[in-house]
């Protein structure tokens, strides 16, 4: 499977109990932090439940 980085861009402060857990699901504690995942069905689930607090990067 082809791989994808994530970068939170945005700030978790303020955001839904449920959202957080996701950001710590897929690894982001910080902002501007980059990680790397396989492009599985659930993590691009994840990625679309916090799409307005994180980027793909190329």
């Amino acid at each position: 499977m082809s791989t994808i980085k994530i970068k939170q861009v945005k700030s978790r402060i303020g955001a839904p109990a449920n959202q957080k857990r996701v950001l710590d699901a897929l690894g982001l504690r910080k902002m501007n932090r980059v990680v790397e995942h396989e492009a599985t069905p659930s993590i691009l689930g994840m990625v679309e439940k916090v799409k307005h607090l994180v980027a793909i990067v190329k």
